[in-house]
């Protein structure tokens, strides 16, 4: 069963073949055994786990399922679920318990029926491309335990990876599923802004940040999509649009599809083996139907310091919240309110969201905020009109994920810039607002998996999706 599609699971539970509750128990057990190494999950109930698996088998028993009630789910700890440890990766929120549920809980919880098989480490406040910033400690890769997962969502990754969990959800403020999915050979979606409703998901850069699903395949990519998107009136950037079968183009063909490469991504500055599987996996869409067109995105190379301006700004402005005063960690010991508010965010916060609020509040200050922050938002719009273009001679943009395979444990901490570097391919997807994939390309060195990266127009998950699908199908 740990090895089934979601929709072999589905089925499995409509013919009785296994229960929720059965199914569940297998998931925790596994977790038990392999968490303490791997480090995926912060937090585990089984009794809370095991209640909602009741409830879904009573559903499916009813007869009032839907298409994925009683599948188990491993939830990023972003998203606030009511009675749950929601920590966001960080010593700030170590023992707050959420009052309430985040909109995508409540979608994929109370309306789908899913079992939350616990919450996942991640970076702190979704700060970082390596899982290795969480107050509870570095997640490991399961595909080679001495190397990083991928962040943020590095924890939902592992879990999937491990297969101690059939599917989890991620977000994406800059990569952070994408980037981890290609790191453990599975398949992420960062969908179009807006699309997934940001309620309840803790905030690190607002215009950028958005939730997704996590899994092995895109099939079950756009099974869990279905259940996570729709209109929500509680966030006011949520797209109030029809709800869509993200599974409806997944039958469909790829002849005549248009794939844009882009000169800016196949140059210097990727590792030849990844290269290499990146251009085999295109060949191989080539042989389903495929044509490939050469396209360029000129100033894709600014994408990288004009988010390094705009995410630690808003990163800045969303984390004033975190002050001791009514939630979080508060300083045992202070003199004054002042002196409360220094003493608990330097007590709760951890050095790379530090460095992250102190560039944001330096952008974002008399004198520089035109000098800087003005300017980053002026290459964000440059950054979206040159997608606008190359859209117009294709369809799909591929290329690579990331630009090397999982590196080393602590091998990039000591150099911040090294690390940002490593976002090159996935952080003007965010800057645009665009909805984008990874799926698994093949193997680098080592034997470690490799990601291809499929960035669609405004609202085209279903395309990219199908062609994914298709793709994996096919090898």
């Amino acid at each position: 069963m740990i090895n089934k599609s979601l929709k072999e699971l589905a089925q499995a539970l409509a013919t009785k073949q296994i229960s929720s509750v059965e199914l569940s128990t297998l998931f925790l057990d596994r977790i038990e055994r392999l968490n303490p190494d791997i480090n995926a999950f912060v937090t585990v109930d089984r009794e809370k786990t095991l209640a909602m698996a009741r409830a879904a088998d009573a559903r499916i028993a009813a007869g009032t399922a839907g298409p994925l009630t009683g599948i188990p789910v491993a939830q990023k700890d972003i998203f606030c679920a009511e009675g749950w440890t929601t920590t966001c990766g960080s010593k700030m929120l170590a023992n707050f318990v959420s009052p309430y549920d985040a909109t995508v809980i409540r979608k994929m919880h109370s309306e789908a029926g899913m079992v939350s098989l616990g919450k996942t480490n991640m970076d702190e406040f979704a700060m970082g491309s390596s899982n290795e910033t969480s107050f509870f400690g570095q997640v490991k890769n399961p595909w080679d335990r001495t190397r990083v997962p991928g962040g943020s969502s590095g924890g939902s990754a592992a879990a999937v990876a491990a297969r101690l969990a059939p599917a989890a959800t991620g977000t994406d403020t800059g990569g952070s599923i994408r980037q981890p999915a290609a790191l453990c050979n599975l398949t992420g979606l960062k969908p179009t802004y807006g699309v997934v409703s940001r309620y309840g998901m803790i905030a690190f850069a607002s215009s950028l940040d958005q939730g997704g699903p996590m899994a092995a395949s895109a099939e079950d990519c756009a099974l869990l999509l279905n259940t996570m998107v729709g209109f929500d009136e509680r966030d006011s950037t949520s797209l109030d649009r029809p709800v869509e079968d993200y599974a409806r183009d997944l039958d469909k063909p790829l002849n005549g599809l248009r794939i844009g490469l882009p000169k800016e991504f196949f140059g210097e500055g990727c590792d030849a083996e990844v290269m290499a599987a990146v251009r085999a996996a295109i060949a191989e869409y080539e042989k389903l139907g495929a044509t490939c067109v050469e396209v360029s995105l000129p100033n894709s190379h600014l994408s990288v310091p004009a988010y390094y301006v705009i995410a630690p700004a808003e990163a800045s402005s969303n984390l004033s919240r975190f002050d001791g005063v009514r939630y979080g960690h508060r300083a045992a010991e202070y003199t004054d309110l002042n002196d409360m508010y220094c003493k608990s965010r330097a007590e709760g916060f951890g050095p790379e969201v530090k460095r992250r609020i102190l560039v944001g509040t330096y952008v974002l200050s008399h004198g520089y905020y035109d000098a800087y922050y003005i300017k980053a938002q002026k290459l964000r719009r440059l950054i979206a009109q040159d997608f606008a273009a190359a859209f117009e001679q294709c369809d799909i943009i591929a290329g690579p994920t990331n630009p090397t395979v999982a590196y080393g444990l602590g091998e990039k901490t000591a150099d911040p810039v090294q690390m940002y570097l490593g976002d090159i391919y996935t952080v003007a997807v965010n800057l645009a607002g665009l909805p984008a994939l990874s799926h698994p390309a093949g193997f680098g060195a080592g034997g470690l998996p490799v990601g291809l990266q499929l960035i669609g127009k405004y609202f085209h998950e279903a395309n990219l999706l199908g062609a994914a699908h298709q793709f994996q199908l096919a090898t």
